[in-house]
C-alpha cells in the first residue's frame, strides 16, 4: 500500500480508511486506486473488523478521477475505444468494492463528493455528510460520464437523469431528501458522530450484518444491478474515445491554460443560462 497516499486504523472492531491526498482534492490516480483497494480488502478479510468507515484528509471527500495532467497512459488510450473501457473496468471495479464486500463500509463525507468520488460514495453502504458536503457528477460539461450510472438506482430515474444531464451539484440537504445520503452532522463533529454510529453498527452480529446485505445485494443483482454497471461501462467507453466538440476544446484548454480555465471556460457558458 502507499502509505503516503492512504491511511489505515483501527478502532475497537472498526477499520478506519482514509484517503490522504488533500493537495488534489482527493483526486483518485492510480496509486490512490490501488492503496484504497488494497486497505478495503484487508479491512474485509480481517475477522476482528466488523464495520468499515472510508473517509478523507483535508476539505474534501473525493473529486473523481485526477484529469489535471496527461499521464503516458491517458495518452495512449485517447481516442480509442478499447483501451478505454479496458481502463474504466479498472476504474468500476475499484468503485463496486464497497458494494460487493461482507463487510458494512460508511463514507464520511465532507466538502465535495464528485464524479468518481460521488459514485463511490454512493457504492457505500451508509453516507453521513458533513454539512458542507456536495454532491454530484459535472464530468459530463467535458463529454465524460461514469464510469458508474448507479445513481438512477439511489435516488430515481427523473431526478437522477436531471442530474446527470447537466453535471449539477447539489448540497447535502438535497441530498438527504433524494434518498443519496443517511445522515448530515456538523462538519466539526464528522469524524466523532461517523465513529460513533459505526461503533453502535458494529454491537451488531458480524454474521448478521453479512447475511443482512448480502440478502440486499442478491435482490438488487436480481433486478439486475450489477448488470446495469456493466451495460453502462459498454455504453459510455466509445464516448471517452470519441472526439467531441466540446471535449476536444476542453482538453486543449486545458493542456494550454490548465484545468481551472477549461472548467470555467464551461462553467461561464452554463452561467449565461441559469434559472
Amino acid at each position: 500500500m502507499t502509505d503516503n497516499l492512504v491511511q489505515h486504523e483501527t478502532d475497537g472492531n472498526v477499520a478506519i480508511i482514509t484517503m490522504n491526498r488533500p493537495e488534489k482534492l482527493n483526486a483518485v490516480n492510480h496509486e490512490l486506486r490501488a492503496g484504497v483497494s488494497e486497505a478495503l480488502i484487508r479491512a474485509d478479510e480481517d475477522k476482528s473488523i466488523h464495520v468499515v468507515i472510508l473517509r478523507s484528509n483535508g476539505r474534501s471527500f473525493c473529486v473523481g478521477y485526477d484529469i489535471d495532467n496527461d499521464t503516458p497512459e491517458r495518452a495512449a488510450r485517447r481516442f480509442d475505444a478499447l483501451k478505454w473501457r479496458e481502463s474504466l473496468t479498472e476504474d468500476l471495479r475499484f468503485e463496486m468494492i464497497p458494494w460487493y464486500m461482507r463487510k458494512p463500509v460508511i463514507a464520511s463525507v465532507q466538502g465535495h463528493a464528485l464524479g468518481g468520488g460521488c459514485e463511490l460514495a454512493m457504492f457505500c453502504d451508509i453516507t453521513i455528510a458533513a454539512e458542507n458536503a456536495v454532491f454530484g457528477e459535472p464530468e459530463i460539461h467535458f463529454s465524460n460520464v461514469g464510469p458508474a450510472i448507479v445513481m438512477p438506482w439511489m435516488i430515481g430515474f427523473k431526478k437522477a437523469r436531471e442530474l446527470l444531464y447537466f453535471g449539477d451539484m447539489i448540497d447535502a440537504e438535497s441530498a438527504m431528501q433524494l434518498g443519496m445520503i443517511n445522515r448530515i452532522v456538523p462538519l466539526a463533529e464528522l469524524q466523532e458522530k461517523t465513529l460513533r454510529f459505526a461503533k453502535r453498527m458494529a454491537l451488531i452480529s458480524p454474521e448478521a450484518l453479512a447475511h443482512t446485505k448480502l440478502a440486499i445485494n442478491r435482490g438488487a443483482d436480481a433486478m439486475g444491478f450489477t448488470n446495469a454497471m456493466h451495460a453502462g461501462l459498454d455504453v459510455l467507453a466509445p464516448l471517452y474515445a470519441a472526439r467531441t466538440d466540446v471535449g476536444v476544446k476542453f482538453t486543449e484548454i486545458r493542456q494550454k491554460e490548465g484545468l481551472r480555465a477549461a472548467l470555467k471556460w464551461r462553467r461561464d457558458q452554463f452561467a449565461q443560462h441559469e434559472d
